[in-house]
C-alpha cells in the first residue's frame, strides 16, 4: 500500500507542482527562456526575442479540455495587463494544423485576442519538455529569464496567480 501512495504521489505531484521539475526536462525558475519563432495563427511572424524588454506570460498548450480552460485564463491575464509592458502568448505545441486550432480556439468560453501561435514541428514541446506535462505556463521577466512555472490544470482562478507574478516582476523593475 505504501508503495501505491508513493507511485501515486510520484505521478501526480509533477502535474500539481507550481515548481519546475528538472528530471522532467522542464526549464527551472532562473534560467534563460529558449527563445523561438512561430508563426501566429493570424499568420504574423512571431519571435520570444522580440518580447525581450516586456514580461512574457507564455502557455504551452495542446487540443484538449485543460488547456481550453488555462487558455482562457491566459485570456483574463492578458486583459488585466493590456496597455502595460506585458505580452501573453499561447502556444499550440502539439503540432495540430492551423484548421484544428483554429476550430479548437473558436471553441472557448472566451475570445482569445492575445497572440496564439502555430507550432507544425513542435519545436516549443522539444525545447520546454511540454509534451509530458500540458498544459504549462511561464513568466518570464524583461531580461528572458523563467520568473514562475506552472505545471497542469489550472482554473480561471489561477489567472489572478499570475497576473500577481507579472505585477511582481513590474514592480521590481526586474532587480531581482
Amino acid at each position: 500500500m505504501r508503495r501505491l501512495i508513493l507511485a501515486f504521489g510520484l505521478l501526480v505531484f509533477p502535474v500539481l507542482s507550481t515548481t519546475p521539475i528538472s528530471a522532467a526536462g522542464l526549464f527551472q525558475v532562473g534560467e534563460n527562456a529558449p527563445s523561438f519563432t512561430l508563426t501566429a495563427i493570424t499568420g504574423e511572424t512571431v519571435s520570444l526575442q522580440s518580447y525581450r524588454g516586456k514580461v512574457v506570460v507564455l502557455g504551452l498548450f495542446h487540443i484538449c479540455e485543460p488547456c481550453m480552460i488555462q487558455g482562457s485564463a491566459l485570456q483574463k491575464v492578458h486583459e488585466s495587463t493590456q496597455g502595460r509592458n506585458v505580452a501573453v502568448l499561447g502556444v499550440n505545441s502539439s503540432g495540430n494544423a492551423k484548421r484544428e486550432v483554429g476550430e479548437f480556439l473558436s471553441s472557448f468560453p472566451v475570445k482569445v485576442t492575445y497572440p496564439y501561435l502555430l507550432d507544425p514541428t513542435k519545436v516549443t514541446d522539444k525545447l520546454y519538455g511540454g509534451g509530458k506535462f500540458i498544459p504549462n505556463v511561464y513568466v518570464i521577466d524583461q531580461q528572458g529569464v523563467i520568473r514562475w512555472q506552472r505545471v497542469g490544470n489550472m482554473d480561471l482562478a489561477a489567472a489572478d496567480v499570475i497576473v500577481a507574478e507579472v505585477e511582481k516582476l513590474l514592480a521590481s523593475g526586474n532587480k531581482m
